[in-house]
This record gives structure tokens, C-alpha cells and sequence, in this order.
């Protein structure tokens, strides 16, 4: 299964969460390695999309909301790939698609 090219990825959740330093959970600086920054959030939907519609998701749970999706693989960056992992969740209401999160892959070595 791929993320339909048409899921949601709000603006927002690039440039006020993804990209805003934060006292916790901070994603800035991991997506800085990448040479992703705020003056150019348009890069990071793009690496994000990449990702997703070239990249098997895999189910990762349900809640009353719907259906949650796991991709994991590189995001593709000005000047680094980095590993995450992107959750979108796919709603019960109408089957849309939507951008929950992005996060560090960790691999158990």
C-alpha cells in the first residue's frame, strides 16, 4: 500500500511544528542535519511526498479516527538523507489521507 498523492500534509505542520525549535520533541535540529530549514519548508513537503508515494506503508494501528499508516525510509535533503519514519492517518469518516508526524528512525542493533 502507498500514500495517495493527494494526502493532506498542512503548511503548518511544516513551518509551526516540524521546523519550530521546540523545548520537547524538538524535530528542527534532527531535520537541520538533513539541511532542511524553515526559509525553504516547501523542500521538506517535497522529501516527504517523495518518500511516501515511492515507499510501502505498512498499517500501525486503528483508533476511532480511522487507520493509522507507518512508512519508514530516507528522507532525501539539501544536504543529507535522513532515516525516519512518517505516520499519516487515513480517517474513518471519508478515507482521506492526512500527515500526522515525522520522526527519527531508530534501528535496535
Amino acid at each position: 500500500m502507498r500514500i495517495p498523492p493527494s494526502a493532506s500534509i498542512p503548511v503548518e505542520k511544516i513551518t509551526d511544528y516540524l521546523l519550530r525549535p521546540r523545548q520537547i520533541d524538538d524535530k528542527s535540529r534532527f531535520l537541520a542535519r538533513g539541511g532542511f530549514s524553515a526559509s525553504d519548508w516547501k523542500a521538506v513537503e517535497v522529501a516527504i511526498r517523495d518518500l511516501a508515494e515511492t515507499t510501502a506503508a505498512n498499517q500501525d494501528g486503528t483508533n476511532e479516527y480511522g487507520t493509522f499508516w507507518r512508512t519508514e525510509g530516507f528522507l532525501v535533503g539539501p544536504q543529507a538523507k535522513l532515516p525516519v519514519v512518517l505516520i499519516w492517518l487515513e480517517w474513518a469518516a471519508d478515507g482521506s489521507f492526512h500527515f500526522v508526524t515525522l520522526k527519527p528512525l531508530k534501528r535496535n542493533t
